[in-house]
């Protein structure tokens, strides 16, 4: 898990139109970037958390804020997920868990009982120059623009 202060880890993966999308592109652009992990395109949390980010986005953008959501989905499912619910941000495909593992969003989890390894709902704020300001570890995914915003 990454600590405040750390560098954002190194990643290349897709976007939701195929495009590669490096650790780079979000480090010196002048704004700061909110990487949020979730577990799975369509489901009510996940569909709750994008909307509450979708429904704020304006007050988002103009907090100077960069908004990246990341799952395992594949490019198709981002596509169509960010098409259904009019999604304005960009959603990044991590089918090998790499860039999940490097945030430290990736690991056991209890379901029912049962203990598997899946996608751990964080959000995860770095400033302007890619270091670590705030991590939100109980994401409220009604309220997740409330929770980077306030």
């Amino acid at each position: 898990m990454l600590n405040i202060g750390d560098r954002m880890p190194s990643f290349e993966v897709k976007d939701e139109n195929g495009n590669i999308v490096k650790t780079e592109d979000f480090i010196g652009n002048g704004k700061k970037t909110v990487i949020y992990f979730y577990p799975k395109d369509n489901t009510s949390g996940c569909t709750a958390e994008a909307c509450s980010l979708r429904d704020k986005y304006e007050n988002l953008s103009a907090a100077g804020y960069n908004i990246i959501g990341v799952s395992k989905d594949s490019e198709t499912s981002h596509k169509n997920f960010k098409e259904k619910h009019s999604l304005p941000f960009t959603l990044l495909s991590d089918p090998s868990t790499q860039m999940l593992q490097a945030f430290g969003a990736w690991g056991e989890k209890k379901m029912y009982g049962k203990v598997t390894m899946g996608t751990i709902r964080r959000t995860f704020i770095f400033n302007e120059e890619g270091i670590l300001e705030k991590v939100i570890e109980k994401v409220d995914t009604k309220n997740a623009a409330d929770q980077i915003l306030g």
